[in-house]
């Protein structure tokens, strides 16, 4: 069989239409590189993740590979997991060898993602998540988010408690009472790393309910030297989560917008199954850059 060429190709995930959406490198391979040479590639191309994939068992060339090993890395750090750039191999898997699902085993968890082209075209993906589990944020923890954002307790929700979250990477979530002080979000960058490493957050997810079921975020991506990020799936995966651990009236699914106020609207589907800890389904539509 004829060794097939390792690829990188760079793919918008959860776009709103032809707009939007945020970048991800892909790259594929028959084996992965050295994980030096993976962050130096991810710097690169320099968006705030790139997914690394090689077949297993390792180095296998099929015609059609239906399991794989993945790394992710931002320019800066490696990360667990992340859902945008989840789907955009997604994407790269189906375009390259057929519509289906692919098995992705990662640094501390085993997940799947699907990719196709839908009636009109236009490509879409989905991947499960792995499994969710949310506890209450430490008092000291929620008081140095708050002084870094410039907030205070009269900003948040009390419907929806500051909670650690996860989904296969650590978040902290803030729910905010109003849309507008979302818009408003500022804060250092520098001050913002060296919280979230400090932490081992990936990112803080900032929320505004809309309504049950419609969400607003934004996401501060600090850790992996991003100051904001236009689509996170990862981060989409634990708040869901965390809205079932709430017993929140989500009536098994929710729509998450995000990157209106960087210009790059985005847009992110959550189903929720009923078995609490349970893998989330995230999903969205794809550009190819």
């Amino acid at each position: 069989m004829k060794e097939w060429k390792a690829e990188l190709v760079r793919i918008a995930a959860f776009a709103a239409g032809a707009q939007g959406g945020n970048p991800a490198g892909v790259w594929i391979g028959g084996s992965l590189p050295e994980a030096e040479e993976m962050q130096r590639i991810a710097a690169e191309v320099g968006f705030s993740e790139t997914a690394f994939a090689a077949p297993l068992p390792e180095g296998a060339q099929t015609n059609e590979p239906r399991e794989w090993r993945v790394r992710y890395f931002s320019p800066e750090a490696e990360v667990p997991f992340c859902g945008h750039a989840t789907i955009a191999l997604g994407v790269a898997l189906a375009r390259r060898f057929g519509a289906g699902e692919h098995a992705l085993q990662l640094n501390q968890a085993r997940i799947q993602v699907s990719g196709w082209q839908d009636e009109a075209g236009a490509w879409q993906a989905a991947l499960q998540s792995p499994p969710t589990r949310s506890r209450p944020a430490p008092v000291e923890t929620l008081a140095a988010t708050l002084a870094l954002f410039g907030y205070t307790a009269a900003d948040l929700d009390p419907r929806i408690p500051p909670a650690l979250i996860h989904g296969g990477a650590d978040h902290l979530v803030l729910a905010l009472k109003d849309r507008a002080t979302l818009s408003a979000m500022h804060y250092e960058l520098p001050e913002g790393r060296t919280l979230m490493r400090a932490q081992g957050w990936a990112t803080v997810l900032l929320v505004f309910a809309e309504g049950d079921q419609l969400f607003h975020t934004r996401n501060p991506f600090a850790f992996g030297g991003v100051y904001e990020d236009p689509a996170t799936g990862a981060a989409t995966a634990a708040f869901a989560g965390y809205l079932r651990d709430l017993h929140w009236p989500h009536c098994g699914a929710i729509d998450l917008v995000q990157g209106e106020d960087m210009g790059m609207p985005s847009h992110l589907h959550a189903e929720i199954p009923a078995e609490p800890g349970s893998a989330i389904r995230v999903s969205g539509r794809a550009r190819l850059m």
